[in-house]
């Protein structure tokens, strides 16, 4: 088990933007399904055996962590399994053409696993745990489960770092500063419901917006690509770079 910094590098100093535009992507799990990950409202994956506030709440955490630790054991051992789609790794051909920086609901590394340089995850990372005493101490696990006993160089419990349903969003302010920069906003997957990141678009004042979704619930001052992730970043990028 590695210590990693909270942050990212790259968020722990003033990024010095590349040559061209800045594109940013809001990610959602529309994004990650294509690669066989179950979303909030998928049929028959791990989220529908379980409530929210069983899993995924600080409440369910006091209440009950050993269930807590099997449901994201049972995510991360699912994450292994799964790759990065064509939508994935044509964000990361975009950086040939633009800064991208990606903006991610998402808890899992498939935008890492692509290459992508620049990623902020706003609801935390499936693949590092984290102490209950200091959130600022955390630690790659990949994906390994987290077992009651396992406990941080303070000696206190890991769990999870995710952002659960209740808790603050402290990538936010970060996410939110890029996407008043953007040239570009795109919005890829997600269904805009979750607050704050259903707020990015709105902060993308100065910049051309993109809707890609199969059921787009937005349609007012963006331009929607109304397809699959897959399909609808092919032709965002043949938009984009023709």
């Amino acid at each position: 088990m590695r210590r990693v910094p909270e942050w990212p590098t790259w968020l722990q100093a003033p990024l010095r933007p590349e040559p061209g535009k800045l594109l940013v992507v809001l990610t959602g799990a529309g994004i990650s399904a294509e690669s066989g990950l179950s979303t909030f409202r998928d049929s028959g994956g791990l989220w529908e055996r379980y409530s929210i506030y069983e899993v995924a709440t600080p409440e369910a955490w006091a209440r009950n962590p050993q269930l807590v630790l099997d449901f994201y054991n049972a995510r991360r051992a699912q994450l292994a399994e799964v790759q990065p789609n064509p939508a994935h790794h044509l964000l990361k051909a975009l950086e040939e053409h633009f800064t991208v920086i990606v903006i991610t609901q998402n808890v899992d590394d498939l935008h890492e696993r692509a290459g992508s340089k620049y990623i902020v995850h706003l609801h935390g990372e499936l693949v590092k745990a984290r102490s209950t005493a200091d959130e600022s101490l955390v630690y790659e696990i990949g994906y390994a489960p987290i077992r009651l006993g396992d406990v941080c160089e303070r000696g206190s419990q890991l769990r999870p770092h995710v952002v659960w349903f209740g808790e603050a969003v402290p990538a936010y302010p970060l996410a939110e500063a890029w996407a008043r920069r953007a040239d570009i906003f795109v919005v890829i997957g997600s269904s805009l419901q979750v607050y704050p990141a259903a707020g990015l678009i709105d902060e993308a004042v100065r910049a051309q917006k993109f809707l890609v979704d199969p059921k787009p619930t937005l349609t007012e001052g963006v331009t929607v690509i109304e397809a699959p992730a897959t399909e609808g970043v092919r032709q965002l990028f043949e938009r984009l770079v023709g």
